[in-house]
């Protein structure tokens, strides 16, 4: 895990090297909605977190980008006034393709390592997989001096469950917003 980590890390800010014209690199933060989808999760109930993180986009053609980050996302979910609180290292890896001038739309997998998670103040880390896997989509809006908006829904693709015998599986679900700056 540790070298997954390593090689995504120098994936999303090792471009700082390369002397392109045209790539930008910022940073952003927001909000986060999300809850768990999947089975046994009809009493579940949204959390309100936060994400903030590092970005970079990488121009392929006038109208075609690859934008990496590396995010920290509060997620998680409640149900009977007992919240899940879930901290990932997030690792989106986009494409955002231009439908106008500044305005995208944009998809692409992400990797997720589970930092820590916490039943109101007690750990449960255990109860849950170390590693996730989704798929985002999204839009977003750039100005021409830099800031940036963008809502991105994230669809878990695994199972983050980690109990033996556990009668569902259930898949993070999580909505975004933010707003970013890049500063070259």
């Amino acid at each position: 895990m540790k070298k997954i980590l390593l090689v995504a890390v120098i994936t999303v800010l090792g471009f700082a090297t390369v002397n392109a014209q045209g790539i930008k690199f910022g940073a952003k933060g927001g909000l986060n909605f999300a809850s768990v989808s999947g089975d046994n999760t009809e009493n579940t109930d949204v959390v309100t977190s936060f994400n903030f993180g590092v970005v970079s986009e990488i121009p392929i053609s006038d109208t075609f980008s690859f934008q990496p980050e590396l995010m920290y996302s509060g997620q998680g979910y409640s149900f009977n006034d007992n919240t899940i609180a879930l901290s990932y290292l997030n690792i989106p890896l986009m494409g955002k393709y231009y439908v106008t001038k500044g305005f995208s739309v944009e998809a692409g997998p992400q990797v997720g390592f589970l930092l820590a998670a916490k039943n109101e103040k007690t750990d449960v880390k255990d109860l849950f997989n170390t590693f996730d896997f989704g798929v985002n989509f999204g839009l977003g809006y750039k100005l021409d001096n830099g800031l940036n908006f963008g809502a991105r829904y994230n669809l878990g693709l695994s199972d983050i469950n980690n109990v033996e015998n556990s009668s569902g599986k259930n898949k993070n679900s999580v909505f975004q917003i933010s707003v970013g700056y890049f500063f070259f």
